[in-house]
């Protein structure tokens, strides 16, 4: 089974492309324009175990927010494509991910049905380019191109960098548990006999 997508999205304010595989081995080449996001990524394919590629060419003049909202839809489309009709999978995936005073706790239902429910006390601050509120505007446009059900929750924190270092990492890991193939599961992971 191939469990990999290539999808490219080019609007008049983005032009983005994704490479994913599912069976990666946390390679990331991350080129987004804006340094502490693709730091982000890179963690989110290490620890995802996550073949991906990312290319993003944005408008950055205007800020960051269409390259970092246009990035989170199109890894969204590239995770929906790349799971395909979700035979076999684990479905469910949670962790916690502390990083120094920080604590993240993230959990993943490959439902089908997208739904974001995000818990931080983040203040707005700019890292590396990279405004603090993008971290919604990133997880909803992943969530909803990928129709998944995320919840996410700053449990301890006061840095920035580190809570949203925990949330990239915590959402990383527990979709890796979600995506995961279980031999044990037969066909689709779900009552309805769709996902």
């Amino acid at each position: 089974m191939t469990r990999q997508a290539d999808i490219r999205r080019t609007t008049g304010e983005t032009d983005v492309r994704v490479a994913l595989g599912l069976d990666g081995d946390g390679t990331v080449p991350a080129t987004t324009g804006v340094g502490f996001f693709d730091h982000m990524l890179v963690l989110f394919g290490r620890h995802g175990r996550l073949t991906l590629d990312v290319e993003t060419t944005g408008d950055l003049e205007t800020g960051s927010h269409h390259t970092v909202e246009d990035t989170g839809i199109v890894i969204g489309q590239a995770l929906d494509e790349a799971l395909g009709d979700r035979a076999g999978i684990e479905r469910y995936g949670s962790a916690f991910v502390p990083m120094d005073e920080s604590l993240v706790h993230a959990v993943v239902d490959i439902s089908g049905r997208p739904y974001l429910g995000l818990d931080l006390d983040l203040p707005f601050a700019v890292i590396g380019g990279f405004e603090t509120d993008l971290v919604q505007e990133f997880l909803r446009g992943l969530v909803n191109h990928s129709k998944l059900t995320l919840h996410v929750r700053q449990l301890a924190g006061e840095n920035p960098h580190h809570v949203i270092e925990g949330v990239f990492k915590s959402v990383a890991r527990a979709l890796c548990q979600a995506v995961a193939v279980n031999p044990d599961v037969r066909g689709i992971p779900s009552t309805k006999g769709v996902l």
